[in-house]
C-alpha cells in the first residue's frame, strides 16, 4: 500500500536538482529515479517545501578552493535548477550553501521551522538528495527540532562516497528515532 499522508504532515523534497541527477557535477547514482515517485507522491500532501542547494563560485567546499566536492548548485547556472521533469508548486523554498565558509548539509532552517508551524506542521516527510549527506542531515534536524520524522526509501538515493554510506546513514536515522517507509508499495 502506498504511504498515505496526514492532514498535518508536511513534505520535504531535498535538493532535486540538476547537478545531483544524472550528467550533474555531483550526481548521485540513480537520482533521476526518485523524480517520477515525488511526482506521484506530492499531489498527496497539503504542505510541499523544497530545498534548493545553492552556492557562490568561489564555495568553500569546492575542490579547487581545498574542499571534498567538484563545482555544484552554483546559484543561476543550469545544475542549480531543480530536475525538469520534477513536477511541484512548492508552498515555500529553502536556500542552503550560500555562505562561502559553511558547507551545511541540512536544509531545516529556523525559517523553515517557523513556516512549518505556522502551517500546523505534525509530521516531517523527508525525500530526494542525497540520502547519505543532505536528507539525512535535514530529517535529523527535523527530528532534533522535535518533529516526528519518515524518510521515505524509494523517494531517495545515497551519493556513496564511500561503499554503504546510505546503509550507515539509515543506520544513524533509525537510532535516531527517524522511521522508514516507502512511498510506492
Amino acid at each position: 500500500m502506498a504511504f498515505t499522508p496526514e492532514s498535518d504532515d508536511a513534505l520535504v523534497v531535498v535538493d532535486v536538482q540538476r547537478d545531483f541527477c544524472p550528467g550533474g557535477s555531483l550526481a548521485v547514482p540513480d537520482g533521476d529515479q526518485v523524480v517520477p515517485v515525488i511526482n506521484r507522491l506530492a499531489p498527496r500532501f497539503q504542505t510541499v517545501v523544497t530545498t534548493h542547494d545553492s552556492h557562490p563560485p568561489d564555495h568553500s567546499s569546492f575542490s579547487r578552493h581545498g574542499g571534498p566536492w567538484p563545482d555544484h548548485c552554483v546559484e543561476g547556472t543550469p545544475g542549480w535548477e531543480l530536475h525538469p521533469d520534477l513536477e511541484l508548486d512548492p508552498h515555500h523554498k529553502v536556500f542552503k550553501g550560500r555562505d562561502r565558509e559553511v558547507d551545511g548539509y541540512s536544509g531545516w532552517s529556523p525559517e523553515l521551522a517557523d513556516f512549518l508551524s505556522r502551517r500546523g506542521t505534525a509530521r516531517v516527510v523527508v525525500v530526494g538528495l542525497a540520502l547519505d549527506y543532505c536528507v539525512q542531515a535535514t530529517a535529523l534536524d527535523a527530528r532534533a527540532a522535535g518533529y516526528e520524522v519518515v524518510v521515505l526509501t524509494d523517494a531517495t538515493r545515497a551519493v556513496n562516497v564511500k561503499p554503504d554510506d546510505g546503509e550507515r546513514a539509515l543506520d544513524g536515522l533509525r537510532a535516531a528515532g527517524v522511521r522508514e517507509d516507502r512511498a510506492d508499495a
